[in-house]
C-alpha cells in the first residue's frame, strides 16, 4: 500500500475555491422560481389559510383541555382532603359516648362493685362501635401466618407441634381485608 505522506520536497496544494458571481446567481436561482396563475396563487394561499386556522383551533383546543385538567386535579384534591376529614369527624363523633362513658367510670368510686362492669361496658361499646366501621380481629390461636402474625419470641413447648401460636401480646385487626396492626405472638419451636 502506498504511503499518502507528502515528500520533504513537495508543496502542499490549497484546494481551489469556486467563486460564483452575481449574474451566476440569479441563474440558479431563476431556476428556482416557479410561475403560478394568479388563481393558483389563490388557491394556494387559501389552503395556508385554513391549514393555519385548523393549527390555531387545535392549540386552543390543547390549551382548553390543559386548563379543565388543572382545575379538574385541584378539585379533586380539595375534594379528598374534605372527605379525609369529614371520615376523622365521623369516627370522632360516634366514639364520643365512648369517651362519656369513661369520664362517668372515673367520676364514680373505684371502690364500688360496679366499677369492673362499667368499664367491660365501656369496652363493649367501643368494640361494637369500630366493628360497625369494619374493624376485624385478627385470629391468633393455631398456626402462625406471616401475613397476619408478627412473632416476637419463640418458645419450646411439649406436646405442641411447631409453628403453631403459643400466647398473644397484642391483638392484630383488619379494616376490608386491609391490615393494620398485624398480631404480636409467640410462636412454638
Amino acid at each position: 500500500m502506498a504511503s499518502k505522506k507528502n515528500k520533504p520536497h513537495e508543496a502542499v496544494k490549497e484546494p481551489e475555491t469556486v467563486e460564483t458571481t452575481a449574474e451566476e446567481k440569479t441563474e440558479e436561482q431563476a431556476s428556482d422560481v416557479v410561475t403560478m396563475t394568479q388563481e393558483e396563487l389563490e388557491t394556494v394561499k387559501k389552503h395556508i389559510d385554513e391549514l393555519q386556522k385548523k393549527l390555531d383551533d387545535t392549540i386552543a383546543l390543547l390549551q382548553r383541555n390543559q386548563a379543565d385538567f388543572d382545575n379538574f386535579r385541584k378539585r379533586n384534591a380539595t375534594v379528598r382532603a374534605d372527605s379525609y376529614d369529614e371520615g376523622k369527624r365521623d369516627c370522632i363523633k360516634a366514639m364520643l359516648p365512648v369517651l362519656d362513658d369513661f369520664d362517668r367510670v372515673a367520676e364514680s368510686d373505684e371502690k364500688a362493685d360496679g366499677w369492673a362492669d362499667g368499664v367491660k361496658l365501656v369496652h363493649k361499646k367501643l368494640a361494637d362501635i369500630l366493628k360497625k366501621e369494619g374493624l376485624e380481629e385478627i385470629p391468633s390461636d393455631g398456626a402462625f401466618d406471616p401475613e397476619l402474625h408478627n412473632a416476637v419470641m419463640t418458645e419450646a413447648v411439649e406436646g405442641m407441634e411447631s409453628g403453631n401460636i403459643v400466647q398473644t401480646f397484642q391483638k392484630g385487626y383488619k379494616v376490608k381485608e386491609k391490615i393494620i396492626r398485624h398480631s404480636m405472638v409467640k410462636v412454638s419451636e
